[in-house]
C-alpha cells in the first residue's frame, strides 16, 4: 500500500490531497522536517516523500504527483492526454514547482539569503519575498479568470498543489489572498470540497 509521509500545512499537501481524491487505501503519517527519520527516508530531509509500496520511495511534489496520475489514470487528475493538454499541465505544474513555491523561500528562510544576521536585514530579504510572491499571484489571478480550474476545465494534481502555496500567501501577505478575487474563489472552492475537508482535519489544520 502507498504511504505519503508529510508536514502540515507543507507542499506535501498537494500529494495528500490527491490521494483522497484518487479514492484508493493510502497511509499517511506526519513527519518533522530535518528529523533523523525522515533524512533516512529522503537524505535532503524535506516532504513529501512517498513509498510506492513496490519497494521503492519516491520524493519531489511534482514527481510525486506525475506518478499518481499515471499510476492511477481512471482518477482524471492529469491532462486530457493531448498533446497540447499535457503541455499546459507540465506548464502550470512547474509553475507551481518553479516560480510560485520557491518565491516564499526567501520569506521564511531570510537566513539563506544574506549573510547578516540583522533582523533588519532579515526583513529586507522577508520584503523582497513578499513582492516576488505578489508578481506570482498576479500571473495565477489573471490566469483564474472566468476559470474554475487551473488546467483545462476540470480538477487536476496541479489545483491541488496551489492549495498551500495560497495558504502560505495568507501567512505571508499583510492582506493574504483577499486583493486577488479570483485566487480567493478559487481557493474557498477547494477548501470545500469534502475530501479536502478530510485532508485539512487530518492534518490538524481545520
Amino acid at each position: 500500500m502507498i504511504k505519503l509521509y508529510y508536514s502540515p500545512g507543507a507542499c506535501s499537501l498537494a500529494a495528500h490531497i490527491v490521494l483522497e481524491w484518487i479514492g484508493e487505501p493510502y497511509g499517511a503519517e506526519a513527519i518533522t522536517i530535518g528529523s533523523p527519520q525522515l533524512i533516512k527516508l529522503n537524505p535532503a530531509g524535506a516532504v513529501p516523500v512517498l513509498d510506492t509500496g513496490e519497494g521503492w520511495t519516491l520524493t519531489q511534489s511534482g514527481a510525486i504527483l506525475k506518478y499518481l496520475i499515471s499510476r492511477f489514470p481512471k482518477s482524471n487528475l492529469g491532462s486530457d492526454s493531448s498533446l497540447r493538454g499535457n503541455a499546459d499541465f507540465d506548464r502550470w505544474l512547474l509553475f507551481m514547482t518553479g516560480d510560485l513555491h520557491p518565491a516564499f523561500y526567501p520569506f521564511y528562510f531570510p537566513q539563506r539569503y544574506t549573510t547578516s544576521n540583522d533582523e533588519e536585514d532579515l526583513e529586507i530579504v522577508r520584503s523582497a519575498a513578499r513582492k516576488l510572491i505578489a508578481k506570482r499571484y498576479e500571473l495565477l489571478e489573471n490566469h483564474l479568470d472566468g476559470k474554475d480550474h487551473i488546467v483545462g476545465n476540470k480538477r487536476t494534481a496541479v489545483d491541488a498543489y496551489a492549495l498551500p502555496m495560497l495558504q502560505w500567501g495568507n501567512k505571508a501577505l499583510k492582506d493574504g489572498i483577499k486583493p486577488y478575487p479570483n485566487l480567493q474563489r478559487f481557493h474557498d472552492a477547494l477548501v470545500q470540497d469534502s475530501q479536502v475537508q478530510q485532508v485539512l482535519k487530518i492534518e490538524g489544520l481545520i
